[in-house]
Parts: C-alpha cells; structure tokens; sequence
C-alpha cells in the first residue's frame, strides 16, 4: 500500500527546511489562509494548539485523503503575546520588551488525517542579552522582523541576541521535530 500523501498546510520556508534536516520533503505545499487573532483571554499555549489544529483541519477539509502537518508559534512575555510585527516601529518596540529578559516561545504542531487531528504544544524558554540601541536600530533596519512572531527569527541575525534556550531549538524556528515525527507516525505516515 503505497503511503499517504504528505501536504504541509505553511508556505514557511523555515518549515520546509526543519523537515529536509530530518529527511523530510513534503508532496505539497497548502498554506491554510486562516484568523490568527487571538480569542478574548487565550493563553499562548493555547493560541499555538488553536492556531495549529485550525490550520490542519483547513486544509484537511482540501486533501481528505492526505496526512495534513500544520504548526503556529507563539511567542509571549508572562501573559503578553507578541504577535508578528506591523511595522518596524512595532518591532522595535518587541525587541525591547525582550532585550534581557526571558520569553516563552510556544508552538503547536498538529497532524490531521481526514476528521482526525492530533496535536502537540512545545514550550521553549528562551533569554535575551541587553539589547543596545544601535543592535535594536540595526536589527530593525535589516528587515529580518518581518513575518516573525515577536519581531525576530533565531535562525538568523537574531541568534547573536541569544544567550540561552531550554527546550527545543527548531521549536523555536517553527517546527518541533520529534513531536512533528511522533505525529506523523501515530497517523500511519512514514517516510
């Protein structure tokens, strides 16, 4: 029996580069086009798990025949989410609520097959040096803001802004690769 089709519901190229590191090459790309706005009083945690199930039912509803892997990350400072950026004055602003403190980073990852969705939420802290005005300015300027859940990417010139991460790294670029596997494997998907 030949193996089901395998549709990566995110135009992330992050995403597809996490899952060519473990072999992984998706059939299909299906960007589900969904609301990220967060509902009145939803945790991060929460908001990663939604965002995630919602954008593989999306496109489940699309490819019923096909194993649908779907993630969103969250980052949030206590109850604070930082969401992607508007402009590079909102970004500014993230980068020094974040400049020498700890965040959390929350990402959800969830595989649907047909009706059947399940789901993964990965925690990781992350800590920030003090950030200068001129590293901020610059940071900003470069434009690598764009896009990120609060305002920066850690696979990027961001990384120089990291001074430690407990828990999973690809996490926090977007995608949990155990839990994605774990996933996948538990909807009968192998590569």
């Amino acid at each position: 029996m030949a193996r089901p089709e395998l549709v990566l519901a995110s135009a992330s190229p992050r995403r597809i580069e996490l899952l060519a590191l473990i072999g992984i090459s998706p059939d299909r790309i299906d960007p589900a086009d969904i609301d990220e706005t967060p509902l009145k009083d939803e945790t991060p945690p929460r908001l990663a798990a939604r965002l995630a199930i919602t954008k593989a039912k999306t496109v489940a509803e699309r490819s019923p025949e096909a194993v649908v892997l779907a993630a969103d990350t969250v980052v949030a400072v206590g109850r604070r989410l930082l969401e992607k950026p508007a402009d590079p004055a909102e970004a500014e602003k993230f980068l020094r609520l974040l400049s020498g403190r700890n965040h959390r980073v929350f990402t959800g990852v969830a595989v649907a097959t047909g009706e059947t969705v399940r789901h993964r939420v990965v925690e990781t802290r992350v800590s920030i040096k003090r950030l200068s005005d001129a590293e901020i300015a610059d940071y900003v300027a470069g434009g690598d803001w764009k896009g990120k859940a609060g305002g920066y990417g850690i696979q990027g010139p961001a990384a120089a802004f990291v001074l430690k991460i407990v828990g999973s790294h690809p996490a926090v670029m977007g995608l949990p690769l155990p839990e994605s596997v774990n996933l996948l494997a538990g909807a009968g998907w192998s590569k």
